[in-house]
């Protein structure tokens, strides 16, 4: 009689299918089942062809230019600076050197990567799916096994398909009960950054769970697994469940057919078995959890909208004190100080985090029937040309545009500003993006980090605002 075998986890499972070989330094050699570019790519191209190498299996990969592409042009030629131009060309002509498909500027379907990849059926679940881009984690709500990489790294996977990665340990976040009124993924994954910290989650590989998670629709769980990264984790992952099979049923790159009823089999095994151990586990209530802001310079810090800016001196770690006072230092905000009193001079609707068709329709919602704030600046960004024909489609955007919010094409934007989209010093954006570090949306900028309904909350208010209010008709 055969020894029944151990029960895994979800990502033990994909890493077991897509492991080669192990070296004696532990390292694994792992298959890659997607690669996804973007014009930060070059370097890599370029390392190839140093080396006189081709890409192992272009049809294994998707490219769209977003990170340095501005996002009020919608032609090459438009684009005035000539870096961030060279950027878009040199994706095009790597992509089409190599029969790469990639979703040029004038593609209807082109935007930001991490967005396009599960819209076009191009991310499944139980894949290894890697991308020079610390928000690659954003597939793993698909129940893949997603994680950005360097440019070697990079190359390494255009040249041989394969990755050499050592095990991570893993960690199962439980998010029990069901979520309020108002609160949203983007509220969940900054309460569980603001419990577990940065670094929470360094050297696993983290496993959402429990019943708030499953109530999520699958945008939801993009956003959550999209911050994966700022815990600290390799890589966020849910478990592919009925509202994933919905989700990528009939999309352009999913299975079809009989492939899809096989597809379908092998994703209802990869959940993790009822007897899997993790290496960490962390449990939070869902319904404790409020619309949540950040306050200073780290994802960490977040706190519910009806709080205060914290005070330093209340903490009882030394490091972390001085930490507190350089970030309220940079934020100029002193403690105390009610965070729905903070004003803002900026709004970002958008990113890889929160640009897709269900945030637009939550800010929507938040700004019909109000006008933007005399003072504030409000943008509003879809994920892909695809989610801008839907809202169009919708009617969101002239809801923006009369509300005062400029609608305009699709990619990263204010999210890191290497396209030049950035708020000026000292200026204070409420961001629906993933980072809120120093200099993140431009030199001196201040960010505060929330999701979308409350993002379109701060820019109708001019301040830091308690969207549930606005819901309630106040």
């Amino acid at each position: 009689m055969s020894e029944r075998a151990e029960p895994r986890t979800l990502f033990e499972k994909i890493w077991d299918r897509h492991r080669i070989l192990e070296r004696e330094d532990g390292q694994v050699l792992l298959f890659v089942d997607r690669n996804l570019i973007h014009d930060g790519s070059a370097p890599a191209f370029e390392a190839l062809r140093q080396r006189g190498l081709k890409p192992r299996a272009p049809e294994r990969m998707l490219g769209t230019p977003d990170h340095y592409m501005p996002t009020d042009v919608r032609r090459v030629e438009e684009i005035a600076d000539a870096e961030r131009r060279g950027m878009v060309e040199a994706l095009a002509r790597d992509t089409a050197e190599h029969g790469i498909t990639a979703f040029g500027l004038e593609d209807p379907r082109r935007g930001i990567v991490h967005v396009i990849g599960p819209e076009q059926g191009f991310s499944q679940p139980g894949m290894v799916i890697v991308c020079p881009d610390s928000h690659t984690s954003t597939h793993g709500a698909l129940g893949a096994l997603a994680f950005g990489v360097g440019m070697t790294e990079t190359t390494h996977v255009l040249a041989t398909q394969t990755l050499w990665q050592r095990k991570p340990k893993t960690m199962r976040i439980t998010v029990d009960g069901r979520l309020g009124a108002g609160v949203t993924a983007k509220d969940v994954i900054l309460a569980i950054i603001a419990r577990i910290g940065t670094a929470g989650a360094t050297g696993h590989v983290v496993e959402y769970a429990g019943p708030a998670i499953r109530g999520l629709s699958m945008e939801g769980r993009l956003t959550l697994c999209n911050m994966s990264i700022e815990a600290g984790a390799r890589a966020g992952m849910i478990a592919p469940d009925d509202t994933t099979f919905a989700y990528l049923a009939g999309r352009p790159y999913a299975p079809q057919g009989h492939q899809w009823e096989a597809a379908l089999d092998r994703w209802r095994a990869l959940p993790s078995d009822p007897d899997a151990i993790f290496d960490a586990e962390v449990t939070l209530d869902g319904s404790a959890i409020a619309p949540m802001v950040t306050w200073g310079t780290s994802p960490e810090d977040a706190l519910p909208i009806d709080g205060a800016v914290p005070d330093p001196a209340a903490s009882s770690s030394a490091d972390r004190r001085e930490a507190m006072r350089r970030a309220l230092a940079y934020m100029g905000l002193t403690p105390g100080m009610p965070l729905e009193a903070v004003p803002v001079d900026r709004v970002f609707i958008g990113s890889c985090t929160n640009g897709r068709i269900e945030d637009l329709r939550a800010a929507a919602a938040v700004a019909e029937g109000r006008r933007v704030a005399p003072q504030v600046t409000a943008w509003v960004v879809p994920g892909s040309g695809l989610v801008k024909a839907q809202a169009e489609a919708e009617g969101l955007h002239r809801i923006f545009l009369d509300a005062g919010f400029e609608w305009r094409e699709a990619g990263c934007s204010m999210c890191l500003g290497t396209n030049g989209e950035i708020a000026a010093p000292g200026e204070r954006c409420a961001s629906t993006s993933n980072r809120n570090f120093v200099g993140r949306q431009g030199p001196g900028a201040r960010t505060h980090l929330m999701g979308p309904a409350m993002a379109a909350a701060a820019a109708v208010t001019g301040h830091l605002t308690d969207v549930r209010r606005l819901m309630a008709g106040g």
